[in-house]
């Protein structure tokens, strides 16, 4: 099997068994930071590949589709993680398009990727996500709604990128006497 099959099945499982841990909340953010440079065995940053960006987005857009979920591309510092998204996403959570279009050296392959092949792609500055997947430590927390939730899975690289994916929960305020679950009627 060579490297983009792998990488590709190594992702379709950690999306299903990341779905199998949580709700997914149709019409949500899911977030994807993405550093191909890192699955090929190099320094984030220093060797972007489309071809890896183009082996991961079939699967993940066949995941967004299959949990109605808006995928949302981060990019890396250099657009100041700003996010890919579709315009019709940006319009339903009311967010502005940024004037940036990711590459390759700004961007990263990933983002530069959905960019090209979203349905009408636009750039936003961030957007509050309710799960998503790191692959290669590209730090999405800050595009997390709090409290973020860290998963495990089987799958703990993707070729040789760490992997982290997390969900995310309400806050849990109150003291003492506060309830968080409605009890069970007899």
């Amino acid at each position: 099997m060579d490297a983009m099959n792998l990488y590709k099945l190594e992702l379709e499982q950690l999306l299903a068994e990341l779905a199998e841990q949580t709700d997914l909340i149709p019409g949500t953010f899911f977030v994807i930071g993405c550093s191909t440079s890192e699955i090929a065995g190099k320094r984030i940053g220093t060797g972007g590949a489309l071809e890896v960006a183009e082996a991961l987005f079939q699967p993940l857009q066949a995941f967004a589709k299959k949990y109605s979920l808006h995928l949302a591309f981060q990019g890396c510092e250099h657009i100041n993680r700003a996010l890919t998204i579709e315009r019709k996403a940006a319009e339903a959570y009311n967010l502005d398009p940024v004037s940036v279009i990711p590459v390759v050296k700004a961007g990263g392959s990933m983002s530069a990727y959905a960019y090209e092949h979203l349905k009408d792609a636009v750039v936003v500055e961030s957007i509050r996500a309710n799960a998503g997947i790191d692959i290669g430590q590209t730090l999405i927390g800050m595009q997390l709604k709090p409290v973020a939730v860290p998963l495990r899975t089987s799958i703990k690289k993707i070729g040789d990128a760490i992997v982290t994916v997390a969900t995310t929960r309400p806050k849990l305020i109150g003291g003492e006497r506060a309830v968080y679950k409605r009890p069970i009627e007899e």
